[in-house]
């Protein structure tokens, strides 16, 4: 074969190198394309170089610090680790105590005690724990056993922790919390759902009920469930609001029971009434509804405070107490009696009083056992301030009552002559003074009244006051009848005042102080008055139907008639005249006026009858007979029978004009348009 000739050979030796030039690019492309996958790693390794060379710092540290290292590690360890597990208990808690302490009450307690003691544990332990751990990073620090960055993050954490550690509440993340706020909401519910209000009586029928002590109102189980979950939040400082809600609701309950007596009248102002009469039936109501309130409904809830907080003291259930009492309504009852001592003054405020005085003494043990501690210090000043108002009130009325009777002697005595009202009042009202309601009471009110100003009290003093009031009374009467210028009015003004004391006192307290021999006296006046008024009066009218001169002769007939024409006409016209002018004339006694009438009737209607009977033919067939005849007997002794009916008697006790101002502001005798009328 011939050899290749010189250009062949350059030829092939481009082509080699063409080849050769190819494979190099490719390798250095392939090398260029490693390289650019290798640098990421690179910088992964320079950016770990750190971390490797403090992970083998230990290595070239100081071999005693290394091997004590270890021992300081081991003892921090193990109270981190216990930490830890109780970390780890107090989350397991969490789905019981967030579930409804209804369905399981004991069980809930205990579990929220288990947590208890595990924060209790916590906030003992932590801090050991963490300085242990302190402690350590410490002696790494000092003997360059770590890096200088993975001291700063330990210490770091460790600051996170001291902190966490202090803010105790953090601990159990607000369970503990939500667990109490829990067992307030079943406190609440198991009052709500077993606090129902007291059946009550027919308000009519409440003076009626026996005084007793009222049962507990709620089941014994749940004054225990209540005490169970009282125990658990005296233990974290929450009973506060406990109490609040015990109060809320158990006043509620006293006052839905209290609803049904209709105790609107308790809110009435001085303003809204004009006297004491005009709410005196309020008045009556106040005492029976006070005792109800005392002894069944407030007795309940001061037996039951005391169950349910016996174990917290006595005064945290007494000032419990003492809030319901408050709340419900208490006050209230004392703010009425306190509104009727701001009342206008009159006699019948004393009596009232009195009733007043008497429901709070009737209560008076009760008071002291109920509301007698340091929690109800302000129903007991309001009490008190009450008791005084009352007593004070009444024995300046009681004091005023004999100048205000006197000052009614300067007023007009009544024009019908009947009893003045002051004289009718003040005989009922001095009856009523002595009698067995209220003389005591009285008695009572005036000692208690005059020992406050250091004054003796005599025991028979409120009757001699009594007996100086009537015997004022007898003396406005004889002042009266010296008033009157007509005299048959002045005596039957006589006979009806001292027939209306005898029959009001006799038999009376007030009649047998008096005695018999001045009831006797009265007594006879009434007759001497009745006789000189009927003599005077009515006495007088037979006179004008005399006989004489009326013997019938032969032929006299037309003599006679004149005569009894003259004699009718005389006696109609003074019948007349004393009728119309009686006719307003009043006795208010019944027995006395049908007595009277009955005298007047057999004064004048036998002589009359007798008259017409032998006389009135003679002028009955007169064409001008209705001139002369204008009665006939029946109707004669009807119109005498019917005389002296009393009017219909006005509203009110008496009324007065007193001299001064000051007599006029302090007490005013009511209540007619004149005193005496």
């Amino acid at each position: 074969m011939a050899e290749p000739s010189g250009v062949e050979r350059g030829i092939q030796s481009l082509i080699s190198a063409r080849n050769s030039l190819k494979s190099s690019l490719e390798k250095s492309k392939s090398i260029g394309l490693a390289l650019e996958r290798t640098g990421p790693r690179f910088d992964e390794i320079e950016q770990r170089l750190p971390s490797l060379e403090a992970a083998v710092r230990p290595i070239r540290a100081d071999r005693e610090a290394l091997i004590a290292v270890g021992g300081h590690i081991n003892r921090a360890v193990g109270p981190a680790a216990a930490v830890l597990k109780v970390f780890d208990a107090v989350h397991g808690l969490e789905k019981s105590l967030l579930s409804d302490p209804k369905n399981d009450l004991s069980g809930y307690l205990s579990v929220l005690k288990r947590l208890e003691e595990a924060l209790r544990f916590l906030g003992e332990n932590c801090g050991l724990a963490i300085q242990w751990l302190e402690d350590i990073v410490e002696y790494l620090e000092d003997h360059s056993v770590a890096d200088e960055k993975y001291l700063s993050s330990l210490k770091k954490s460790l600051r996170l922790l001291r902190e966490f550690q202090e803010e105790k509440a953090k601990l159990d993340g607000g369970l503990k919390d939500a667990a109490l706020d829990k067992l307030e909401n079943e406190f609440r519910r198991l009052l709500q759902d077993n606090s129902v209000p007291l059946p009550m009586a027919s308000p009519s029928s409440l003076g009626e009920q026996q005084p007793c002590i009222a049962p507990s109102q709620l089941p014994v189980t749940v004054i225990h469930k209540l005490q169970a979950i009282l125990g658990r939040l005296r233990a974290n400082n929450r009973l506060e609001k406990c109490v609040s809600v015990y109060v809320e609701v158990r006043s509620s309950n006293v006052r839905a029971s209290l609803q049904a007596l209709d105790l609107d009248y308790l809110d009435i102002t001085v303003t809204e009434f004009n006297d004491v009469q005009s709410i005196e039936g309020y008045i009556s109501q106040w005492g029976n509804h006070l005792e109800f309130a005392v002894k069944h409904l407030f007795e309940a809830e001061f037996k039951l405070c005391n169950e349910v907080f016996e174990r917290f003291g006595s005064s945290l259930w007494m000032d419990c107490f003492s809030k319901i009492a408050a709340q419900a309504g208490m006050l209230a009852f004392l703010q009425f009696g306190k509104t009727v001592t701001d009342s206008k003054k009159d006699p019948i405020k004393l009596l009232k009083l009195l009733d007043i005085f008497t429901s709070l003494n009737k209560l008076r043990a009760d008071f002291n056992r109920l509301f007698g501690g340091a929690a109800c210090i302000e129903i007991q000043n309001f009490t008190r301030d009450l008791i005084k108002k009352l007593i004070d009130g009444g024995a300046e009325i009681f004091s005023e009552l004999l100048p205000q009777v006197e000052i009614q002697k300067q007023i007009p005595p009544p024009s019908d002559g009947g009893v003045p009202r002051l004289v009718s009042f003040v005989t009922d009202y001095c009856n009523k003074l002595i009698g067995d309601k209220y003389k005591s009471t009285l008695t009572q009110v005036l000692l208690i009244h005059k020992s406050w100003r250091s004054e003796r009290f005599q025991e028979n003093q409120l009757m001699v006051e009594v007996l100086r009031i009537i015997k004022m009374i007898e003396q406005n009467m004889d002042a009266w009848m010296k008033a009157y210028p007509d005299q048959t009015l002045s005596h039957f003004f006589g006979m009806n005042n001292h027939y209306h004391l005898y029959k009001n006192l006799k038999g009376t307290r007030i009649g047998d102080q008096l005695g018999d021999s001045w009831l006797k006296e009265h007594d006879q006046y009434k007759e001497y008055y009745a006789t000189v008024f009927l003599r005077d009066s009515w006495g007088k009218l037979p006179s004008h139907l005399s006989r004489e001169g009326l013997i019938i002769f032969s032929g006299g007939h037309a003599t006679a008639r004149d005569l009894v024409k003259k004699r009718l006409k005389a006696f109609n016209d003074a019948f007349d005249e004393m009728y119309k002018k009686q006719a307003s004339w009043v006795v208010p006694e019944k027995d006395l006026r049908d007595r009277v009438c009955q005298q007047i009737v057999q004064a004048v209607v036998p002589v009359y009858r007798s008259y017409m009977q032998n006389y009135g033919p003679l002028v009955e067939k007169d064409a001008s007979s209705s001139k002369y005849v204008r009665y006939t007997v029946v109707a004669l002794e009807k119109m005498l029978s019917s005389l002296y009916m009393p009017k219909p008697m006005r509203y009110g006790s008496f009324k007065g004009t007193p001299p001064s101002e000051k007599l006029k502001n302090e007490v005013d005798l009511r209540r007619t348009t004149s005193a005496v009328v």
